[in-house]
């Protein structure tokens, strides 16, 4: 049997699962009950000056008859008072050390108060920090948030403040709000942080009601930009965690990656991506806690079927596989495939070729049903007839040479040669 347990900057846990700050990770009830499911660890819920939130707080996506694809919140950090988050999460480290505690934190823009919140986490008995640079709504006006983590000088600053009086392993959890991750990421690096964590959420508005002409979440009237999360977020989450860990100078740290994990096989690719661990959220929101049963399972007997001993024997194995586009074989070509036995004769493949792709399928009017096959001469093998298919592996894309040898895009041009002649 693989063995799950991992280590995130000398922070053991026995599975690379951690509940990201939220709701979830807000008080010690919930936190015992999630480590009593079987959490690897929890990142409890950011604290700082305490605040008030409003009502309503959350909104969602709905998609395909598929609940909450993507989840809205307008919630601020804790609104709980600070010696009594102090108190519990000393208790939770009491009774279950094996657990990784990590506390966010969000202070005011100020050295002295980084100090002070640092010394009285510190003493709890927490394993870790995380650096709250994302929270997109409200702090941002205190200096606070995506303020400080849309600017890379003022990251840094933090950042060294923070490494100035902290004892504990530090984790920077970057702001998805910005064109590039890198460069805060980068200042962060600079300014001393153990370890990165991506993404926070994204700015959004989910919809308007069309009977108020208000954005959800309702307040009183009025709305603002919320924090966007859950599987809708999960393609961004992914592309931003590459580029940190393709970079040269934040691949050296470690990542926590988040954004969109809801099952083992997100986890896996997040993994397989660069991250160390992943941080979960949206998911347990919408099935509770014991959703970590069917993750770690699921990771278990896909790295005995794969032969993958230990964590580490496949994180960031697929990352040396993302590269420009210029350096892609131009003359790889792969032509779809469809498996007759298998079809059920809808038509969605032909209806989406024909209308906004390459017509490269052929329908045959029949009775009972009509056919439908490839004009393998035509296929461009762009993938779009696979994806609307509704039958698991009915369409399959095969690979096909066209010349003698593949060439990439820089190589046609050196050469001189036509990208329409091949």
């Amino acid at each position: 049997m693989a063995d799950l347990s991992a280590n995130f900057l000398g922070i053991k846990s026995p599975n690379p699962f951690w509940l990201a700050s939220a709701p979830p990770t807000d008080k010690q009830y919930n936190v015992l009950r999630a480590f009593e499911a079987g959490w690897g660890g929890v990142v409890w819920k950011t604290l700082g000056s305490q605040v008030k939130n409003v009502s309503s707080r959350y909104s969602a996506v709905d998609y395909g008859g598929s609940k909450v694809m993507g989840f809205n919140n307008i919630e601020l950090i804790s609104d709980r008072p600070l010696d009594i988050n102090l108190r519990e999460i000393a208790e939770c480290v009491r009774l279950f050390p094996d657990r990784a505690m990590i506390v966010s934190l969000m202070a005011d823009n100020s050295r002295e108060k980084w100090h002070e919140l640092i010394a009285q986490v510190e003493d709890t008995g927490a394993h870790g920090l995380e650096l709250n640079f994302g929270c997109p709504h409200g702090m941002t006006e205190r200096g606070m948030g995506a303020a400080v983590g849309q600017d890379p000088e003022i990251a840094k600053m933090v950042v060294e403040w923070v490494m100035e009086k902290a004892t504990l392993p530090v984790i920077t959890k970057l702001t998805p709000n910005v064109h590039s991750v890198v460069p805060t990421g980068r200042a962060s690096v600079e300014g001393g942080t153990n370890a990165l964590s991506l993404i926070n959420t994204i700015q959004s508005i989910t919809g308007v009601d069309l009977d108020t002409f208000v954005p959800n979440p309702y307040v009183a009237g009025k709305s603002v930009y919320g924090g966007y999360c859950g599987p809708a977020v999960k393609p961004i989450a992914l592309k931003m965690l590459t580029t940190i860990a393709q970079d040269p100078i934040t691949s050296r740290m470690p990542i926590s990656g988040i954004g969109g994990v809801s099952t083992w096989k997100d986890a896996v690719e997040f993994m397989l991506l660069g991250a160390s661990n992943v941080q979960v959220c949206t998911a347990v929101m919408k099935h509770g806690f014991r959703i970590i049963e069917d993750m770690c399972d699921g990771m278990n007997n896909w790295m005995d079927e794969k032969g993958f001993k230990t964590l580490d024997d496949f994180i960031g194995k697929s990352v040396p596989t993302i590269t420009h586009w210029e350096d892609l074989d131009i003359n790889y070509h792969i032509v779809a495939n469809i498996d007759q036995d298998k079809c059920i004769h809808c038509g969605l493949c032909y209806i989406a070729c024909e209308d906004t792709s390459h017509q490269s399928i052929n329908l045959s009017y029949g009775n009972p049903y009509n056919t439908y096959s490839i004009k393998e001469d035509e296929c461009v093998g762009c993938n779009l007839c696979k994806l609307v298919c509704p039958v698991d592996s009915c369409i399959t894309m095969v690979e096909q040479r066209k010349g003698d040898e593949y060439l990439n895009w820089k190589e046609f041009q050196r050469r001189g040669l036509p990208l329409n002649d091949h």
